[in-house]
């Protein structure tokens, strides 16, 4: 053999080998239905659609026919679809439908792909509209005698299985990665003291902390100790803040999670008398002094979930006051679709005393809510037409003049709501 040439017996090359992984990503939503009676003669072929929901990758939606999809069945049955409500080519997925039986025997109607042998396999949507479902999904005089229709509500549950495929090689080998623990050490660092060079002291009530994480964590802070608008101080006085709300405002900026406690959640605790009382609310408040914005957007969620008649407008009040643009969206709304029940509140006085220039964006979003029923969109229900008609017609006014609605016209809204 001539020298430096190997024979092909000598070389040895070690075997490969991967894996191919094809699968569901599974995804739910359910969709309540409130006004069924309501919603009956929109027409054939016209739906009520769920807010969107993200399932693989992809947005879904559900679409309720109460009239129908089918021109020919001439309603006599509703329809139910899955639409992919977003950009997509070859969408392969399975599906599942529940029509839930509302009066706790379980026996719900399910329609599924799922737990079951398919003779083409998955269902595939070409593009976005495609849609999967029942044109004939439940005979509508049946459905109304069922127990599936309660107080004038359905709901329909919906399970979307998007099919990937993917190498993985986390199948052949893998190293497990604990969450993220720097919340811990980092409250630790603020529950030990060690280190710290600024006392806060409110109302007497002393609290120890480092500048760089209260800077790192709050422009604010980040100006009052590193920009030289203030001389460097090591103890700090606050008056404007309770300890309680200090103390969960330091806690969010450690732990980067909110206190657990009682007056957080709810505004009917026995804690507190108002709104305003509440943990979240002051702790709002903090938010916005001191830059914390995901702090609250947490604030605004947890006020949010606990809103009712009585408290939307001393929440919409604290909306605006602390920049909560999103709690004050979803608090115009909500007092624009129980208008009538809200101005005969004690918060509803409360609003007209202290907050009046926002007594205009209330109708101007009375006005939007007719519209979007007058234009086919979600339906909601106005026990009080003359009410309903009458925030129309002042809406409709915002719109054509410069000057906003007075509060005379809002009384004439109230006493025709009584």
């Amino acid at each position: 053999m001539p020298e430096g040439v190997i024979s092909d017996k000598s070389v040895s090359l070690s075997p490969t080998s991967s894996l191919s992984v094809t699968e569901t990503v599974n995804g739910s939503h359910k969709f309540v239905i409130q006004g069924y009676s309501l919603a009956k003669g929109m027409g054939i072929g016209k739906h009520i659609a769920s807010d969107n929901f993200i399932v693989g990758g992809y947005q879904w939606a559900i679409y309720f026919y109460p009239d129908g999809k089918n021109p020919e069945d001439n309603s006599t049955y509703v329809s139910v679809f899955i639409a992919l409500a977003s950009e997509g080519t070859d969408v392969r997925a399975l599906f599942e439908l529940t029509l839930v039986d509302q009066s706790g025997k379980g026996k719900h109607k399910v329609h599924s792909h799922f737990d079951r042998s398919l003779e083409s396999g998955p269902y595939t949507l070409k593009y976005r509209g495609s849609m999967w479902g029942y044109k004939r999904f439940f005979r509508r005089a049946m459905l109304e005698a069922s127990d599936f229709l309660k107080d004038d509500c359905l709901k329909i549950d919906c399970t979307v299985g998007v099919v990937v495929s993917a190498i993985d090689c986390s199948r052949l080998q893998s190293i497990n990665v604990p969450d993220s623990d720097i919340g811990a050490h980092f409250g630790m660092l603020l529950d030990n003291q060690e280190g710290s060079d600024v006392i806060f002291d409110i109302a007497g009530e002393k609290f120890y902390a480092h500048k760089l994480v209260l800077a790192a964590r709050s422009p604010v802070f980040r100006a009052q100790f590193f920009d030289g608008l203030e001389e460097d101080k090591h103890e700090v006085v606050i008056t404007d803040l309770e300890p309680k709300v200090f103390k969960a405002m330091l806690h969010f900026i450690y732990r980067d999670n909110v206190i657990e406690d009682e007056e957080l959640f709810s505004s009917n605790s026995s804690f507190v008398s108002s709104v305003s009382e509440t943990l979240a609310a002051k702790l709002l408040a903090a938010a916005d002094k001191y830059g914390l914005m995901r702090l609250r957007l947490i604030c605004e969620s947890y006020l949010c979930k606990d809103m009712s008649v009585n408290s939307v407008a001393q929440t919409l009040a604290l909306a605006d006051c602390y920049h909560a643009m999103e709690l004050k969206t979803v608090s115009l709304k909500f007092a624009a679709e129980n208008l009538g029940a809200v101005i005969r509140s004690n918060g509803f006085e409360y609003l007209k005393e202290n907050c009046p220039a926002l007594q205009s964006e209330l109708l101007k979003t009375v006005a939007g809510c007719e519209e979007e029923c007058s234009s086919g969109g979600k339906s909601r229900s106005v026990k009080n037409d003359n009410v309903a008609s009458l925030g129309s017609i002042l809406c409709l006014d915002i719109k054509n003049r410069i000057q906003p609605i007075s509060g005379h016209l809002l009384q004439l809204i109230q006493e025709m709501g009584t």
